[in-house]
């Protein structure tokens, strides 16, 4: 799939920038790495087609997928990833097991892991299973499964996971739904990617500007 991007950076119908940065959004699959190659030759960001000039805004582990939110804007990318920003992100886990409130309250208070303790997260119970694409592997019932939304609010490595792990709930699957107010469109398939439309694009930036300048 072959997708031109041609967008100017615009605020308030102000060009911010004589440089046409791009802004695009990806479903990253389970078992693709989020770079843009892989000296293993495992699947990478380009055999999607996504151009080597984009960079992801915050990673995702090879086994886990959803939400990439790419583009070539360097103060975008750092506002985004760099943890004094504190920009949430949006995550669905599917657990083993059905854990009672007293289990997910650590994840809400902030859990210690080797490289210090986490700030709090907003951890809810999901009721019904979400509306998502099918996962490539065996996963088990849904009567022994919970799905769990959890937002963060900075991005240590592979950090749900561990969070997870420390509090006893093995994680079979993780999906990014949300990095601010861009949220995972229902119609992008896994493997797809497209443009930021206009109203995702000033929507996005509007945001992350007014965060900044609250700092």
């Amino acid at each position: 799939m072959t997708i031109i991007i041609s967008n100017v950076l615009e605020k308030d119908d102000q060009t911010l920038s004589g440089h046409p940065y791009r802004y695009a959004m990806a479903y990253k699959p389970f078992n693709v790495l989020c770079a843009n190659k892989d000296r293993y030759g495992r699947p990478a960001l380009v055999d999607l087609g996504i151009p080597r000039t984009l960079h992801a805004a915050g990673r995702l582990d090879l086994d886990s997928e959803g939400l990439l939110l790419l583009t070539d804007d360097g103060a975008l990318l750092h506002r985004v990833t760099h943890p004094d920003f504190n920009h949430p992100k949006t995550y669905l886990a599917l657990v083993v097991g059905h854990p009672e409130a007293a289990a997910l309250q650590p994840l809400r208070d902030g859990v210690m892991l080797k490289d210090g303790l986490t700030r709090p997260a907003e951890v809810e119970v999901l009721p019904e299973t979400p509306l998502l694409p099918p996962f490539p592997k065996p996963l088990a019932a849904p009567s022994k499964t919970t799905w769990l939304r959890i937002v963060l609010y900075e991005g240590k490595k592979r950090q749900i996971k561990r969070m997870l792990s420390a509090v006893a709930l093995p994680i079979l699957r993780l999906v990014r739904v949300a990095i601010g107010p861009l949220t995972l469109p229902p119609d992008l398939e896994p493997g797809q990617w497209r443009v930021l439309t206009a109203a995702e694009r000033r929507t996005l930036l509007d945001w992350v500007w007014q965060r900044a300048e609250k700092l």
